[in-house]
């Protein structure tokens, strides 16, 4: 007999995404386990998805997007090292898990969504000032309000846009994703005059973001 998803459940499947998932995969910031542990994931999916919310793989969203498994979310924040008061530019925020965990990191977050349907999730899940809402292409960012201290990309890609970098302090983090033949790695960079260098530091299964398709010949 299945067992009706409830508040009570959605703890313990929280406590065991970090004992079995986080813990165990090299996420052990204090910072980023208590809030991962705080935040409910089941209220960033749609409503027929709250009993898979904590499963550790991908879950899709429709309009070809996806919420990350907590692995990969987890890893990224680690890579990202957010501080209190710095200013977090978060590009495909979909449904708003991420942009909460930001917040409660104590970042101000400007989350940029280009479907409707999505950020109307998000908005419903999430309501803190320290996330502000952007409505438009992810490939555009939000330049009216840069630059940022950190830049977090919630998908693989094939290609930075300049505008992306152009938005990034100096000496600001960049940590995207990028798939490389078979595989997909976590990368990391810092921006260091007009450029960022991205290194990887992690291989997972990170779902695409659409809209940074490279050109063809093109190498990342």
């Amino acid at each position: 007999m299945a067992t009706k998803f409830s508040e009570i459940t959605a703890a313990d499947m929280r406590s065991a995404m970090i004992d079995s998932q986080l813990r165990t995969n090299d996420v052990i910031d204090p910072a980023v386990v208590g809030v991962m542990a705080a935040v409910p994931r089941e209220a960033h999916v749609p409503a027929h998805l709250t009993s898979v919310a904590y499963m550790d793989r991908a879950i899709a969203l429709g309009h070809g997007r996806a919420l990350n498994a907590p692995l990969v979310t987890g890893r990224m924040l680690v890579a990202a090292a957010i501080r209190p008061g710095q200013r977090v530019l978060l590009i495909g925020s979909a449904t708003g898990y991420t942009a909460a965990l930001l917040a409660r990191l104590g970042a101000e977050v400007h989350a940029v969504e280009e479907q409707a349907e999505l950020m109307a999730i998000a908005q419903s899940a999430i309501a803190d000032a320290n996330i502000h809402w952007v409505a438009g292409p992810l490939s555009a960012g939000a330049p009216s309000a840069a630059p940022f201290d950190r830049i977090l990309v919630e998908g693989a890609i094939e290609t930075l846009p300049d505008a992306l970098t152009a938005q990034l302090a100096e000496g600001g983090r960049l940590v995207a994703a990028r798939p490389d033949g078979a595989v997909t790695r976590l990368v990391q960079g810092v921006k260091a005059g007009d450029a960022i260098t991205l290194r990887s530091f992690a291989d997972m299964d990170v779902a695409p973001l659409p809209g940074f398709a490279a050109p063809a010949g093109f190498t990342f």
